[in-house]
């Protein structure tokens, strides 16, 4: 199976190295720094899950090199996924799957224009890495899961051939009948958890405990449940329970990938996240007092530390 990781950070790349050491043929759509450490000393992944060195690593800044593929896993940030859409059409065949695991909850409605409708799937990626030096990702945990799925719910084959290839990868994954209800799932989850974990400027295993911290986290969990079933979205009775469980068990050191580009200065994915719950309230008259007060403290922030 051809898989191309369009994005090669700690998503991209995490995942990516994992597929290729099962046997899969992947190539690294990359640029700068990452691209030529990848082509000149390979793509090092380190953490809980053990060390794996890909090497020689197949990458390149040029989609029209590699020709269509089977499977794309879209990785860029969410301010790049237009301009990134519109550079990945070389790799897009008849029954090519774009798989966007952004994170947000419209990666997938904003491809489809330039993609078209059969090529992109949903997405949900749940792994917490991140570049510490360019060819190296750091993985935090052992944690590492996909879920993904046709946007209309149906079995495909190319779901059911990808699922065998993750499966023997070695990570959690789900081809979802519901996909749009997993995203809204991962949603409620890190729009909260990014903010949070952020301003605090603390790790996940400092929140859930800490009694003063818990009850912001959980409220700002409530208003992203109140927002999407206000949208329609159809989420389980207990879906704060599921989420209270999963952030039970995360690993303590885990930080939302927004809070650790906060802490180096970058820009910020907020408008898509907490950004996004503040805005749906709004349209769907859901009051977001938590994130709205969390959105309006980090947005001077949105495009790195300010001058």
């Amino acid at each position: 199976m051809r898989v191309a990781v369009v994005g090669a950070g700690g998503v991209g790349g995490g995942f990516g190295a994992a597929l290729a050491k099962a046997g899969a043929k992947v190539v690294f759509i990359a640029r700068g720094a990452h691209l030529a450490a990848m082509k000149s000393q390979g793509l090092k992944i380190q953490g809980g899950r053990g060390e794996t060195h890909i090497m020689p690593t197949e990458a390149t800044d040029n989609p029209a090199e590699v020709g269509a593929v089977d499977i794309v896993l879209f990785c860029v940030k969410q301010w790049d996924v237009e301009s990134a859409g519109h550079h990945i059409k070389p790799l897009i065949g008849a029954d090519t799957a774009v798989i966007p695991l952004q994170n947000g909850i419209d990666a997938a409605e904003r491809l489809i224009p330039i993609l078209g409708h059969n090529a992109v799937m949903g997405g949900v990626a749940q792994i917490s890495a991140s570049i510490t030096a360019p060819g190296v990702i750091q993985q935090v945990g052992t944690f590492m899961r996909m879920i993904f799925g046709e946007l209309d719910g149906k079995r495909s084959k190319r779901g059911e051939d990808f699922l065998a290839l993750c499966l023997k990868a070695g990570f959690e994954a789900t081809l979802s009948e519901q996909i749009l209800t997993d995203l809204w799932l991962k949603f409620i989850l890190l729009a909260s958890n990014a903010s949070v974990t952020a301003l605090a400027r603390q790790p996940i295993g400092k929140l859930r405990d800490d009694p003063d911290l818990r009850p912001i986290m959980v409220a700002a969990f409530r208003e992203t449940i109140d927002v999407g079933s206000a949208r329609g979205v159809r989420l389980p009775a207990d879906a704060l329970d599921k989420i209270l469980e999963f952030i039970g068990h995360a690993p303590p050191a885990m930080k939302a990938s927004m809070a650790l580009d906060l802490e180096r200065g970058n820009r910020l994915e907020l408008p898509w996240l907490g950004g996004k719950v503040v805005e749906l309230g709004r349209e769907l008259g859901v009051p977001t007092p938590v994130h709205s007060l969390m959105y309006a403290m980090l947005k001077p922030y949105i495009m790195g530390t300010p001058a």
